[in-house]
C-alpha cells in the first residue's frame, strides 16, 4: 500500500505543471490572434498624422487665356484658389473656399461677383462678403504675371 500511495504522489505534480504550460501557450496564441485582428482595425480608425507640405505659390495657367470679366479655379495645396480677371483687366486671387460651410465658390460674370452656390453667398471682387450667410471675407492671395504665366502666392 505504501508503494501505491507514493506513486500517486509522484504522478500528481506533473499534471498541473503540464496543464499550466498548455494554458500559457493557449493564452499566448489567443493574444496573438486578438492583436492580428485588432491592429488593422485600429490603424483604419486612427489614420496616420501626415503633415501636408505648405504650398506658398502655384501657377494659375496662361494669363492670355483668362479673358476680362472671367475667373478660373486652380489647385492650391489641399484647397482650391480662384483667379479672377476684372473687367478692367486687373488680376485678383482668393481662396475658393467659402467661409460659411467650405463650399467651392465661383465667379459669376453676369453679377460681377464671387458666388457660393451652396447657400447663395456673395462676395465682391475684393473678396469681401456682401450678401448671404458667409461670416467673413475670403482670404486674398497675390497674383503676378511672369512670362504669360499667372503665379498665385499667399500673402506674407
Amino acid at each position: 500500500m505504501p508503494l501505491h500511495a507514493s506513486a500517486g504522489v509522484v504522478g500528481q505534480p506533473a499534471a498541473p505543471r503540464r496543464r499550466s504550460v498548455l494554458n500559457w501557450l493557449l493564452g499566448l496564441w489567443a493574444s496573438g490572434v486578438a492583436a492580428a485582428v485588432l491592429y488593422p482595425i485600429l490603424r483604419y480608425l486612427v489614420p496616420p498624422d501626415v503633415p501636408e507640405a505648405a504650398t506658398l505659390s502655384v501657377t494659375g495657367g496662361k494669363a492670355s487665356t483668362l479673358v476680362p470679366n472671367s475667373g478660373r479655379i486652380v489647385p492650391f495645396g489641399s484647397a482650391p484658389a480662384i483667379v479672377i480677371r476684372t473687367a478692367q483687366g486687373d488680376y485678383r486671387a482668393f481662396s475658393a473656399v467659402c467661409t460659411h460651410l467650405s463650399c467651392t465658390v465661383q465667379h459669376r460674370p453676369d453679377l460681377q461677383h464671387i458666388w457660393c452656390a451652396c447657400h447663395n453667398g456673395h462676395y465682391d471682387l475684393r473678396g469681401r462678403n456682401i450678401a448671404g450667410p458667409p461670416p467673413r471675407p475670403l482670404e486674398e492671395y497675390d497674383v503676378n504675371v511672369r512670362d504669360d504665366e499667372l503665379v498665385v502666392s499667399k500673402r506674407s
